[in-house]
C-alpha cells in the first residue's frame, strides 16, 4: 500500500516537474494567470492518469503517458500559451529527456541502501536539485537556440525524439532494452556520436555565418562613418559659404571704403586674406569627380593638422560604376590609414604620403605610399592593426570587401620602411 502511495505522488511529481522544464524551455510567459492554468492543467492531467491506473492499471498507463500527457503538454503550450508547434514538441521532448536524470539519481540512492523508498526519496531530492539547475543555467540557453530558427529547433530537438521513440520501444512497449538485445544496447551510443557529429557541423556552420555577419555589420558601420565625414564637411562647408554670402555687403562696404581714401595697399591686403578665407571653403579640385575633390580635400586638411605632405595625383571621371559610398569607404580608409602611419614619423621630411587613382582601361586603379615605422604584422595576406582598441581594424576589411565584391585585387606590401596598397576594381559590375 505504502509503495503504491509513493508511486502515485512520484508520478504527480514527475508530471509537475515536466511541466514546468517544459514551461521553461518553451519562454511560456509567467503571469499569474499562467501559473493558475499551469496549476490546473497538471491537475487534471493528475486525475487522468489516476484514473487511468485504476482502470487499466500501472503498465497500460505507462503505454497511454504520450496520450494523456505529452500530447496534451504539447497542445497546452500552442493553444494556451500560444508557442510555436515546432519550440512545443521541442520543449515536452527535451522536459522528458531530462526527467531521466532525476530518475536515474533516485535509482543510485536505491541502489545504495537497497530499498526502493531510499530511490524514492533520491528521486524527490534530485528533481528539485535538477530543477533549479535547469532554471538557473540551462533554459535561457535552451529558449534561445530553438527560437532562433526552425532548422536549429528540428536539429536539437531530434535527439530528445529519438530517445523518446527508443525508450518508449524498448522499455514501455517491450523489454528489449533490460533483456540485453545488443541493437538495443547499442542504440544509444550510436545516435549519440551521430548527433555529435551533426551538431559539430552545424556548429562550425553557424559560427562562419556569424562571422560573415559580424565582418558585413562592421563593414557597413566603417562605410557609415566615412559617409558621415562626407556629410560633415559638405555641411562646415554650406555653413561657411553661407557666412560668406551673408557678409559679402560687409565686405564690398569696407572694400568701396579703401577705395574711397585711395589706399591701394589694404584693399590688396584685404583681398588677398578674404580669397585665402574663401579657398579654405572651397574643395580643391583634382580631377572632374566631385565626391572625391571633396573626400581629398577634408583629408589634406588633416594631414596639414598631422604636418603630413599629401601628394595626389588623380585623375578620374566625374562619374563612375563605384557608388560615392563605397568610393568613399576606399580613399577615406587608405587615407586615413597612411596619413596615420606618416605622422608618427620623427622627421618631418619623410612625413609624405602619395595617392594615386586612375582609370586604366575598364579598370579603377587606387594605389597609396607612405613611409612608416617599427614593424607590420601581416595575417595571411592582409596587415594586423596595430591599435587594439574596439573599432579598429576595420578599414583593411572594408576596402577589401568592397574589392572582392566587384571581382578586384588587392595587395598590401611594407618592406624598406614603406608601405605600399594598392587596389584594382573592374568597372562596369
Amino acid at each position: 500500500m505504502i509503495e503504491n502511495l509513493f508511486l502515485l505522488f512520484r508520478s504527480g511529481v514527475a508530471m509537475i516537474f515536466g511541466t514546468a522544464v517544459s514551461l521553461l524551455f518553451a519562454g511560456a510567459f509567467r503571469s499569474r494567470s499562467g501559473k493558475v492554468a499551469s496549476v490546473f492543467f497538471c491537475t487534471l492531467v493528475i486525475f487522468l492518469q489516476v484514473i487511468s491506473w485504476w482502470m487499466f492499471g500501472l503498465q497500460v498507463t505507462m503505454q497511454l503517458y504520450p496520450f494523456i500527457t505529452h500530447l496534451p503538454s504539447v497542445l497546452f503550450l500552442v493553444v494556451y500559451f500560444k508557442r510555436p508547434w515546432s519550440v512545443s514538441i521541442g520543449s515536452v521532448l527535451t522536459a522528458y529527456l531530462c526527467c531521466q536524470i532525476p530518475r536515474w539519481m533516485g535509482s543510485v540512492v536505491g541502489a545504495v541502501f537497497g530499498n526502493e523508498i531510499a530511490d524514492h526519496i533520491g528521486y524527490f531530492v534530485a528533481v528539485c536539485v535538477v530543477y533549479y539547475f535547469l532554471k538557473k543555467y540551462i533554459a535561457d540557453s535552451v529558449r534561445q537556440l530553438m527560437e532562433r530558427s526552425t532548422r536549429s529547433c528540428l536539429l536539437f530537438g531530434a535527439v530528445p525524439l529519438l530517445y523518446y521513440l527508443f525508450d518508449y520501444a524498448t522499455t514501455v512497449y517491450t523489454d528489449l532494452l533490460y533483456s540485453g538485445a545488443r541493437e538495443a544496447v547499442q542504440f544509444t551510443p550510436s545516435v549519440i556520436c551521430t548527433f555529435y557529429l551533426v551538431f559539430v557541423l552545424q556548429y562550425y556552420n553557424e559560427s562562419r555565418k556569424q562571422e560573415v555577419a559580424q565582418r558585413e555589420r562592421d563593414i557597413f558601420a566603417s562605410q557609415l562613418q566615412q559617409a558621415q565625414i562626407e556629410l560633415d564637411t559638405m555641411r562646415q562647408m554650406q555653413k561657411g559659404t553661407a557666412i560668406y554670402r551673408h557678409d559679402m555687403r560687409h565686405h564690398l562696404s569696407l572694400i568701396g571704403g579703401f577705395a574711397a581714401d585711395g589706399d591701394l595697399k589694404k584693399i590688396n591686403e584685404y583681398l588677398a586674406t578674404t580669397e585665402a578665407d574663401i579657398d579654405a571653403l572651397t574643395p580643391v579640385r583634382y580631377c572632374e569627380n566631385e565626391t572625391v575633390n571633396l573626400i581629398l580635400s577634408n583629408f589634406e586638411a588633416r594631414a596639414k593638422k598631422e604636418c603630413v605632405a599629401l601628394h595626389a595625383d588623380i585623375k578620374l571621371p566625374e562619374h563612375i560604376s563605384v557608388n560615392d559610398t563605397q568610393l568613399c569607404s576606399l580613399l577615406s580608409n587608405a587615407l586615413e590609414n597612411a596619413i596615420s602611419a606618416a605622422a608618427q614619423i620623427e622627421d618631418e621630411k619623410l612625413r609624405k604620403v602619395f595617392i594615386r587613382a586612375v582609370i586604366n582601361g575598364d579598370k579603377l586603379i587606387i594605389s597609396t605610399e607612405n613611409a612608416y615605422v617599427g614593424k607590420i604584422e601581416m595575417e595571411g595576406e592582409l596587415p594586423k592593426s596595430r591599435n587594439k582598441e574596439a573599432g579598429h581594424g576595420f578599414g583593411i576589411k572594408s576596402m577589401v570587401s568592397i574589392v572582392e565584391r566587384h571581382g578586384g585585387l588587392y595587395s598590401f606590401e611594407a618592406e624598406g620602411g614603406i608601405f605600399v596598397l594598392r587596389l584594382m576594381l573592374p568597372l562596369g559590375k
